[in-house]
């Protein structure tokens, strides 16, 4: 990525993420990044063009995040426990590389896009998904029986949703470690 292009995506990424994207125009963009006009035009083609190299990039380095996080425990259900515990790192803004909290990107993008073919809304299912998958494995790492591991993954999946649902609406920071609590519960009633 060149030096511009990313220094858009950045500044992007940063401004949607803390105003949303149909409250922040190219021109904010533009000044708060230092980047021409043209040269915006020339990297993208329009804003929803910036808007899904943004998703893009925040996938990526979120996944990054994540799967770093999960692999400093063993596999199964510490492995699992680490997920609620870098949760609540985000959710207590102590992650830098993720930008102070300010909820899930994907959940706020895709409120703003709402229609379920929309290219943006799709990026951001997209997202969840890849998540999920991350999750998936480390069920699957339990030795659990097969036929429980795709409900598990579900349940486990719900309450990541619902921690960062609480602690963006309700302002609720523990919701990561009152999740994690709940897994573990969840885990014991699978085993």
């Amino acid at each position: 990525m060149s030096d511009k292009r990313h220094q858009l995506v950045m500044t992007a990424l940063e401004l949607f993420y803390q105003k949303g994207v149909h409250a922040v125009g190219i021109n904010e963009v533009l000044a708060a990044s230092g980047v021409a006009k043209k040269t915006l035009y020339h990297h993208f083609d329009s804003k929803e063009a910036l808007v899904l190299a943004a998703l893009r990039y925040r996938d990526d380095s979120f996944l990054h995040w994540l799967t770093r996080r999960l692999q400093t425990a063993p596999a199964g259900s510490e492995r699992i426990g680490a997920l609620f515990d870098a949760l609540d790192d985000w959710f207590n803004s102590r992650v830098d590389e993720l930008l102070p909290f300010n909820g899930c990107f994907f959940i706020n993008v895709s409120g703003e896009f709402g229609e379920v073919d929309h290219p943006l809304h799709q990026q951001c299912s997209q997202h969840k998904r890849n998540v999920a998958a991350l999750i998936h494995a480390e069920v699957q790492a339990l030795g659990i029986t097969p036929s429980r591991v795709a409900p598990l993954t579900d349940a486990l999946c719900l309450l990541k949703e619902g921690a960062i649902s609480m602690a963006h609406v309700q302002g609720d920071l523990t919701a990561a470690v009152k999740a994690k609590h709940a897994a573990k519960q969840l885990i014991t009633a699978h085993g």
